[in-house]
């Protein structure tokens, strides 16, 4: 049976001094530009106009909250590494992300979305590397496996766990979706109730 989501716009923030000042823990979304960040939100909360979808990558430059289920933050952070913004406002990761990533006390667990079709990227692994070193719990998000066989998403997600492999003695949790079928979706908030229900 499909979880039933009830989900709001709270808030968007420029800084991480702005972010919600309440007890609901931030279970919060990252990936590079384009990789399809605000589909899955909208696919995990049911809700297709929750977050804004653009073709423009870099098109999410804020931090944006939205309440669930009256209980915690689903967070939709900006995403990293677009090439055609200036290396100043991009700055690799901006001052913005990491920000939020290392310091906000409300985050509680991340996700990494990478997309399926792709090799290993140096940018996500650099950011994979990066959370590693500073112990934030986070998991990975393998996107768009609609656009590939089964055999070749097996593959691809294999690929992946064998390069993280050489840096990482255990693996962080790993999922795969896709926001046209919704899979992934049950798998994903199950992980989102148990890990919230541990804190």
């Amino acid at each position: 049976m499909a979880v039933t989501i009830k989900a709001k716009f709270k808030c968007s923030s420029e800084k991480v001094s702005q972010v919600p000042k309440d007890d609901f823990k931030d279970i919060a979304f990252i990936g590079r530009s384009n990789v399809g960040k605000s589909s899955l939100v909208n696919m995990l909360t049911g809700n297709k106009g929750l977050a804004k979808v653009s073709g423009t990558p870099g098109k999410t430059k804020l931090i944006n909250h939205f309440l669930i289920n009256d209980s915690w933050y689903l967070v939709d952070l900006p995403g990293y590494g677009y090439a055609r913004v200036s290396k100043t406002a991009r700055g690799e990761f901006s001052k913005l992300i990491l920000d939020y990533v290392l310091k906000c006390e409300k985050m509680h667990f991340l996700f990494v979305l990478v997309d399926s079709r792709l090799e290993p990227q140096k940018i996500d692994l650099r950011f994979i590397e990066l959370l590693g070193e500073n112990g934030i719990p986070f998991g990975i998000i393998f996107t768009k496996a609609d656009k590939l066989s089964q055999a070749q998403l097996n593959r691809n997600v294999k690929a992946y766990k064998a390069h993280l492999s050489e840096q990482w003695e255990e693996l962080p949790p790993m999922f795969i979706s896709s926001s046209e079928k919704g899979t992934g979706r049950e798998e994903i908030i199950s992980f989102i109730e148990e890990a919230l229900a541990n804190c």
